[in-house]
């Protein structure tokens, strides 16, 4: 009992879901109290609340935020970005920074992971960049491209440079970044969060060593998807 306790003590709700929550509350308080008063039965009130309560767990589900904390050096490591599914292992032309190839490892968060994102590395952040897109599916190969998206470029301390984006997908609406160009940024520390299903691409170095396959779990901060040459 006492290490179950523990383990929720690490875990909190992140800052973006405030208002959503409290909202979602109020809406939730509002109608249940038409109901209750413009009914005789008190089936459709019984109804409603037992729907609200399943979808509120949800979304309260979707806002934890876990504090973890990486206990290996860091040193020319890749840590995933977001807790999801590993969906693309694979070398890529990257035309928009790079002009070389990389290898591409893209996260794919449902609608039930933690949506938080953490850097992936330990570095400087050179360049931050939003990108209007469209809204297709976020396991689409043409998501990556053509969805809304945020690209933030981070240079370790030996000078290798990779690319972390961050992708809407069919249901997020908001990509949020709190990475700023020319900050230092370090593994355990949040790069920000997307809201409601959604996408974490990484391209790496070539000579990068891979640690992940298709189809693989992954944690926000704790998984190790690569290192570097």
């Amino acid at each position: 009992m006492g290490k179950r306790i523990r383990k929720l003590k690490n875990v909190r709700l992140h800052h973006e879901g405030t208002e959503t929550l409290i909202y979602g509350l109020l809406l939730i308080a509002i109608i249940a109290l038409i109901l209750w008063y413009s009914f005789t039965s008190k089936l459709p009130f019984q109804i409603f609340i037992c729907i609200s309560a399943i979808i509120y767990g949800i979304v309260v589900n979707f806002f934890r935020c876990p504090i973890r904390h990486f206990k290996e050096d860091t040193d020319n490591i890749v840590v995933a970005p977001a807790d999801g599914k590993i969906v693309v292992v694979e070398e890529v032309e990257e035309h928009e920074y790079f002009h070389d190839k990389r290898i591409m490892v893209s996260i794919f968060m449902s609608l039930f992971n933690v949506h938080a994102n953490w850097f992936p590395v330990d570095g400087t952040v050179k360049q931050v960049q939003h990108f209007n897109g469209n809204f297709h599916k976020a396991w689409l190969p043409k998501a990556s491209e053509e969805n809304e998206h945020a690209d933030i470029i981070i240079e370790t301390a030996d000078g290798k440079q990779i690319l972390c984006r961050q992708i809407a997908g069919a249901m997020a609406r908001r990509i949020v970044t709190y990475a700023k160009p020319d900050e230092e940024c370090y593994i355990d520390e949040h790069l920000g969060f997307i809201k409601f299903g959604s996408r974490v691409d990484v391209y790496l170095p070539i000579d990068s060593e891979v640690c992940v396959k298709m189809g693989q779990l992954t944690t926000g901060n704790s998984t190790v998807i690569a290192k570097l040459k």
